[in-house]
């Protein structure tokens, strides 16, 4: 580690120079246990918090032990101001924050915690997912470009497989095998957790292996399919939803949300094995698909109900049981 990290030296430690020493430390462990995501979005709090030190205190850089409480909200109140985004992102740079004091804390370098008494607000996010009509409507529709195409099917690959962007993208023929009744399944560990998945494929997902099978690896790549980058992915699937009369925001993990409730939980496979699909660490982390099914079948039991309202059946129902 660099010295600047661990704090060598006479000088008071400062904030973002002990950040920055963090960060090229993490840089280069990345891809040995640490993803090139992790190692930006500490790139991109450094910067908010540089940023927040020279609006609001007219400063390069500040001493650990000036940090407190007031200046841990003064800085969420900044990120709030500038509209750096909705409150969980928020959050998660606060706690990027923290994570570096944690750090010096933990070092010695500053006696007190600063936050100690701050707790992180998250916003529950409500996940959606495409519906089976909508799963139908994107497989059935006309893309006049190659290039809609690819995106559109590959997003579909991932609603019936569950795999998330960074997998599919190099999902090769060593992930691939064969059980003894002929089976074609996905054995990959995940980039993000190392979790292995375990994945039957389902027609659907064969089908677009198989129309990609020749399809020549571009500049001698392994990836089965032709993954485009998550940036680009996600901008040629508003093109597709426009094409396909979806009114959700589709974006590539949407496919993740979409095998998790509307393929597997919602058909009847145990919570479990869809856990084990998706290659979660806590069968906690799976559960909130299953808190999406359950919302969804109170909503279509109301559906249900205010249909039934004043029908004969219902009408009999409520006569018999005023003759009870």
């Amino acid at each position: 580690m660099s010295n600047t990290f661990l704090g060598k030296g006479e000088q008071p430690k400062l904030l973002l120079e002990i950040y920055r020493g963090h960060n090229n430390d993490l840089k280069g462990n990345v891809g040995s246990g640490y993803s090139h995501s992790a190692y930006m979005k500490h790139v991109r709090t450094c910067k908010h918090l540089g940023k927040f030190l020279e609006k609001e205190y007219g400063m390069g850089d500040i001493r650990l032990g000036l940090i407190d409480l007031m200046f841990i909200k003064r800085f969420e109140r900044h990120l709030k101001d500038q509209r750096i985004g909705q409150q969980n992102t928020i959050t998660k740079y606060v706690t990027n924050f923290k994570k570096i004091v944690r750090i010096a804390h933990a070092h010695g370098w500053i006696e007190h915690d600063p936050f100690y008494h701050w707790k992180a607000v998250w916003i529950p996010v409500q996940r959606e997912a495409l519906s089976e009509s909508e799963l139908k409507s994107l497989s059935e529709a006309y893309m006049n470009t190659p290039r809609l195409e690819e995106v559109r099917d590959i997003f579909l690959f991932c609603c019936f497989t569950g795999l998330a962007h960074s997998d599919v993208k190099r999902l090769s023929e060593n992930d691939m095998t064969i059980d003894i009744k002929g089976r074609k399944w996905i054995r990959i560990n995940r980039k993000k957790t190392k979790v292995r998945c375990d994945i039957p494929l389902l027609g659907m997902a064969e089908e677009i292996m198989l129309k990609y099978k020749d399809r020549c690896p571009k500049r001698g790549g392994t990836g089965l399919l032709p993954v485009i980058s998550n940036q680009k992915t996600n901008l040629y699937l508003k093109v597709v939803a426009k094409r396909c009369g979806i009114k959700k925001n589709l974006t590539h993990h949407l496919a993740r949300h979409t095998f998790a409730t509307t393929v597997t939980l919602s058909n009847g496979v145990p919570i479990e094995s869809v856990s084990r699909m998706l290659g979660h660490r806590s069968l906690k982390t799976t559960q909130i698909y299953a808190k999406v099914v359950d919302r969804k079948l109170r909503e279509d039991m109301d559906d249900l109900q205010e249909r039934l309202v004043g029908k004969r059946f219902m009408g009999w129902t409520n006569t018999r049981q005023g003759n009870i």
